[in-house]
Formats: C-alpha cells, sequence, structure tokens
C-alpha cells in the first residue's frame, strides 16, 4: 500500500542506530559500500546538528539522539526509558533485562536475552520467582516481554546506568558505575542482583533450558533507570529502525550489511523522494560515538539560485566515508 501523502511542511524525521561501528568487520565494509539513495539523500540535504561523543559513553549516539527528539534531556547513563515508555513517566522506573553472564578466565561478558533464545514463558517465569525479592525492597515489577521487565519504585531515582547496547556480547567491567545521587539505591541492586543469581540457578526453567542445551539466565542488568523529571510530556519517538542495530549488537556484518541495503532500497528511497517533492526531511546517523543530522534547507538555507545551484552539483563523500566518521 503506498505512503498517504504528506502536507509540504509535515517533517519526516529518521534516527537511523548502528549506522557504523568501529569492530573491524564493519570497518572493512565500509569503504566498498554502496548506498545509492543515501549518497543522493545527504547530497539534497545540509549538516545541521553534530553530537560529538565517545565510545566509551554510558547512553550510545542513538540513544541520545532519541532522547533530544523526545524532549528529554540528555545525560549521560540517565536516561530514563522506562518511565518514558509508560503512563506514570514521573514514577522513577528502570528495565531489568534478564541475561546471561559468561564468566571467562579473567573477565565476564553479557548475553542479552534475544542472543540465548528466552522465550516468553522462560522469561515468565523467572520474573515470577523474582518479584518478592523485589517487593522486599519496595519495587513492583512487571513483564513487558522475554527481554523486558518494568521496574518501579523510589530506589529507582538517580541512578547512572550503562545501555544494554553499550554492554551485549562484551565485558561488563568497564560498564559498571557509580550512583553519587542514589548510593543506596545502586548499593540495594547489586544486592538484589547477586540474590537473583542465585535464586534463578535453583529454578526448574533454568534445568530446562541447560537440558536443552541452552544458556542458563543467571542474571539481569539494569538500564534506562530514572523518572521524567521534565515540564511537557515526553514527545513520540521518531522512526528509529530496528534493523541494523540487531546485526551490529551480534557482531554478525554481512547481516548488518544486507540490512543497510534493504534501508536504502526501502526508507532511504522514500526520504529522497520526499525531499525532491519539497518535503521537510530530517535523518540522523547514528554510530558508536557519534549522531549527526542532515535536514531540508530552511528558510535562509541556500534559498537563494546560486545557492540551490551550489547544493545541487555539489558532492558529498563517499557514503562509507561518511559513516566511517560517526
Amino acid at each position: 500500500m503506498p505512503a498517504p501523502e504528506m502536507a509540504p511542511d509535515t517533517p519526516t524525521t529518521w534516527i537511523v542506530a548502528c549506522a557504523a561501528a568501529s569492530a573491524p568487520g564493519c570497518q572493512a565494509l565500509l569503504p566498498g559500500l554502496q548506498l545509492p539513495n543515501l549518497q543522493a539523500l545527504l547530497a539534497r540535504l545540509t549538516r545541521q546538528t553534530e553530537d560529538e561523543g565517545s565510545e566509551h559513553s554510558l547512553s550510545p549516539p542513538h540513544e541520545r539522539a532519541l532522547a533530544t527528539a523526545r524532549g528529554l534531556p540528555v545525560r549521560d547513563g540517565q536516561l530514563p526509558w522506562a518511565a518514558a515508555d509508560s503512563d506514570a513517566p514521573g514514577t522513577p522506573q528502570a528495565w531489568f533485562s534478564p541475561c546471561h553472564f559468561q564468566i571467562g578466565i579473567d573477565q565476564v561478558s553479557l548475553l542479552p536475552a534475544d542472543q540465548i533464545g528466552l522465550d516468553e514463558s522462560s522469561s515468565r517465569a523467572l520474573l515470577a520467582a523474582l518479584a518478592p525479592l523485589c517487593e522486599e525492597d519496595g519495587l513492583a515489577l512487571q513483564f513487558v516481554d522475554s527481554g523486558r521487565w518494568r521496574a518501579s519504585g523510589e530506589p529507582l531515582r538517580g541512578l547512572v546506568c550503562a545501555s544494554l547496547d553499550r554492554v551485549s556480547g562484551r565485558p561488563v567491567g568497564p560498564w559498571l558505575t557509580e550512583s553519587p545521587d542514589n548510593p543506596q539505591g545502586q548499593r540495594l541492586l547489586q544486592r538484589l542482583q547477586s540474590e537473583a543469581q542465585m535464586l534463578f540457578y535453583t529454578l526448574p526453567v533454568n534445568d530446562a533450558r541447560e537440558a536443552a542445551r541452552l544458556l542458563p539466565v543467571n542474571g539481569f542488568w539494569v538500564h534506562g533507570a530514572g523518572a521524567c523529571e521534565v515540564a511537557e510530556p515526553v514527545r513520540p519517538a521518531p522512526h528509529c529502525p530496528d534493523s541494523l542495530r540487531q546485526p551490529a549488537l551480534r557482531d554478525d556484518w554481512s547481516a548488518w550489511q544486507a540490512a543497510w541495503q534493504a534501508l536504502d532500497a526501502g526508507p532511504m528511497a522514500e526520504l529522497l523522494r520526499a525531499a525532491e517533492a519539497g518535503h521537510v526531511v530530517h535523518l540522523t546517523l547514528c554510530g558508536e560515538r557519534h549522531a549527526r543530522t542532515w535536514a531540508t534547507p530552511g528558510p535562509g538555507q541556500n534559498g537563494g539560485l546560486w545557492q540551490r545551484l551550489i547544493a545541487r552539483w555539489r558532492r558529498p563523500p563517499p557514503v562509507g566515508e561518511t559513516l566511517a566518521s560517526l
């Protein structure tokens, strides 16, 4: 079915997560990556804002860009996603994501639910076992999906925590944080995580997983914590496709390349047509360090004939070079 017609002044805003990564497998693909619609789209758009960051920040660039788009203050490690996506955004909340902590010789790595095949019934059984321990500490636990449980309660206010996207498939040591505004809440969660590890090992659901040669769930990661302390309601999220993010987190760069080609043939082609038709287009590309935004020129930007001719004939760098800069 064709997309409905838009008024010329209707913004078309996209945030593309994991548009590039520093992993060698991704970097090897970038020089030869062919994305003709994205290349043509960037030639029509004007560079707008830049969010310069570090690959060591607790909140990745796509989450910072999404927070800005939704009207949330951007504080590293303090983006309250659980509260923002609830009916009570002023209540302190957090995502508890069940996972497998893989213990190596000198480090502990995290594998999230979607990488260990955690189904809904198993996730619900784990939540049901953990919920009474949470209640003792003033936390209510609610099932959202197999990889996310919503926790709510005052101990979650002011916490600092790394995004699950930062730690997925990686050693957890560099991503362990301190919460100077709520050290008591942090200690409570550390104790609860230790109790959960011991509890989960005793559950039949993990016996069944191991019998099926699946990794057991032996803990959970806390992320997206805090309350939305903003006067205005949180704005709806713009388009933020997940198709690049999942293969990037799995370090599957052939799938990531195929996902980029599908995005280019579909949404990027549509955005190009929208820009050519005079619609307002905003595109933010996010890597592991930076987020950069391009948009159709506004009033006073490339508005004259000479400026339009320059914009028409200028050649942006190859798209792989642009993505490598993220």
